[in-house]
């Protein structure tokens, strides 16, 4: 007797499917944000993906072949190509679990690793050095401040825009993160050094309450995401730096951590990632900084009294 199978004919398209996913992405209350990276990435997948097809004719093969339009296009990274599938591969496990389209096995393409840029310690020399607090502007001492808690925190962009004053812990030598991607609150230590800095800048933040903002623009407000990024690069082409970057200052302060020896565990809840996987991927892509290290300790060269010599005479 032959079995009865679940029949995933229906007559939804591609484009009205994405449409209900980003509902759905709304009413788990995502972040504006993701729902934004989903949207304009959607525009960039319908350029090799048929909006029109149906849920139901979805699958594996249509899969590869939306990756081998793509690796067609000579000028699309291997970066870009990794988010294009992983953005379509959650789309698709929605209309999966939906029932729209049948369960089939989604592999998401390699991507070449490239080294992280990290910023060297005589930039960083540059980057840290404290502006003549008589002759500077609000802006280049805030642009200060801020360098300096990235590279002590290493949080990200929107995380350290949202901090607000009463979120810092100073005699507890900490910062409640409460704006993170993945919406959990984050407690993050901060050093002496950086807790000096932060009480010297609250007595020009000239801040009203503790519900105002840590970092603020000149009037006060809440510093925007392009605002900040404009900043930091003009305060470090100021300093004759010519490559920016805040995920750079992000990239810096993981470096400094691994190479410190410090524990990859601790650097994963620091830096907010869902997996420990995420973090090992810094150190991975670390390996020749790390080889620096290693040759210049060499246990065997420390110890060489006791290596035995052998002796090539003849008989």
């Amino acid at each position: 007797m032959k079995k009865l199978k679940m029949n995933y004919r229906n007559d939804k398209t591609f484009k009205e499917g994405f449409e209900e996913y980003i509902l759905n992405c709304r009413s788990r209350n995502l972040r504006e944000g993701t729902i934004k990276h989903y949207i304009e990435s959607y525009k960039q997948i319908i350029k090799y993906f048929d909006e029109s097809i149906l849920l139901s004719d979805i699958n594996k093969k249509t899969f590869e072949e939306f990756i081998i339009k793509i690796e067609k296009n000579k000028d699309v990274s291997s970066q870009t190509l990794y988010t294009y599938c992983r953005d379509l591969k959650t789309i698709i496990n929605f209309f999966i679990n939906q029932e729209y389209t049948a369960a089939f096995k989604i592999v998401l393409p390699k991507v070449d690793k490239h080294p992280i840029e990290t910023y060297s310690d005589e930039e960083l020399d540059k980057l840290l050095k404290k502006p003549n607090l008589k002759k500077c502007d609000f802006c280049e001492y805030r642009n200060y401040v801020i360098t300096a808690f990235f590279l002590s925190t290493g949080i990200r962009l929107t995380s350290l825009i949202n901090i607000k004053i009463k979120d810092l812990k100073l005699n507890e030598e900490c910062v409640d993160i409460m704006h993170t991607k993945n919406r959990k609150a984050l407690t993050i230590p901060l050093n002496n050094q950086i807790i000096k800095i932060i009480k010297e800048y609250l007595n020009y933040r000239q801040y009203s309450n503790t519900e105002d903002y840590l970092f603020c623009n000149i009037y006060g407000k809440q510093l925007t995401k392009s605002a900040l990024t404009q900043a930091l690069g003009g305060y470090n082409k100021s300093k004759g730096i010519k490559h920016t970057g805040i995920h750079r200052l992000r990239h810096t302060f993981a470096k400094k951590w691994i190479l410190a020896g410090n524990s990859v565990v601790s650097l994963r809840k620091i830096l907010g990632h869902s997996s420990l996987e995420m973090t090992q991927n810094y150190i991975n892509i670390l390996v020749s900084d790390l080889k620096k290290d290693v040759d210049n300790y060499n246990i065997l060269q420390e110890f060489n009294n006791t290596f035995i010599k052998i002796n090539n005479k003849k008989k």
